[in-house]
Parts: C-alpha cells; structure tokens; sequence
C-alpha cells in the first residue's frame, strides 16, 4: 500500500500507517486486522510508505501494529515525528481512549494495555437514561429551562395573529 500525494501547503497532514481497523474487512488487500512490517519485504514497504508521507510534506506519521526494528529504522530514515499505537521505538505513543477504558469489547488487539473496564459501568448508566426517558421521569422539572413570567402569554397572543 504505497502513499504519494500532492498536499496544498496550507493543510498540514498526519499519515496513518498500515494496520486495518476493526470496521475492515477481512477480505480486503491487506487481509484484515494484522500487524504490517513483519517480514523484510512488508518492512521494506511500511519504510517506503513513511518516506513518501514525509516527502509529500507530512508533518508526523501514525504507525500502527509495526515491529519497533522498523519503527527504529523509520524514524532515522524521516525528520517528522513518528508516533505509534502498537509500535514500540517510536517518538510518542498513542492509544485510543476506547481501548484503554475497554469499552470495545469485541476482542482486544495485542498492543492494547487495558487500564480499566468501564464498558459494565456505561452500560448500567445508559440503561437506567434510557429507562428514565421511557417512563417520562427525565427530564424532570429540575432539568428544563421554564420562560419568565408573563413572556407565554405575549408569545401566544404572537402567536394567534
């Protein structure tokens, strides 16, 4: 999966590399969820792909699921900071908030370090939200904006013209 791109100079760039999401197919090109750069011919190509993200003017690229030997060799290759998510040796690290809360709990990929399961906790919160809205207890009284005294009457006298 090669980058080349013309950027205008106006709009700055940050290049995601390679690892699908968990919304991609597993038929697509790169054959789904899988860690990219594991052998000398992928790495080779995750290198190529950093490079030309620097030289169509990238101010970072976003590594992802990429062996640190590589990601070593990346960040020596190109002067733009090289961040990672699952990708060690790099200039920063990355993770996604959704991850680290475990909230998706389909499966959890390997470079994900779970600092906490809050996905039970949201649950109960939205069920008892959305059993408050059904039963008409929200929003109560407390929770909505009443018009000044007086200001009903001269929008519905308004209103009636």
């Amino acid at each position: 999966m090669a980058f080349s791109s013309k950027k205008p100079d106006y709009i700055p760039v940050q290049r995601r590399n390679l690892i699908l999401d968990r919304k991609s197919s597993p038929t697509t090109a790169l054959g789904g969820f899988k860690a990219q750069g594991r052998t000398a011919k992928s790495a080779r190509a995750v290198i190529e792909d950093a490079k030309a993200v620097h030289d169509a003017g990238a101010f970072s690229v976003l590594v992802e699921g990429v062996p640190p030997e590589v990601t070593r060799i990346i960040c020596r290759e190109i002067p733009i900071p090289v961040y990672g998510i699952g990708a060690g040796d790099c200039d920063g690290q990355v993770m996604i908030c959704v991850d680290i809360l475990g909230l998706f709990q389909a499966f959890t990929p390997k470079f994900v370090k779970r600092y906490g399961n809050v996905a039970d906790e949201y649950r109960k919160v939205f069920s008892a939200y959305i059993e408050d809205v059904r039963k008409g207890d929200f929003p109560g009284e407390e929770h909505v904006y009443r018009m000044a005294d007086g200001e009903i009457e001269k929008l519905a006298a308004e209103w009636k013209k």
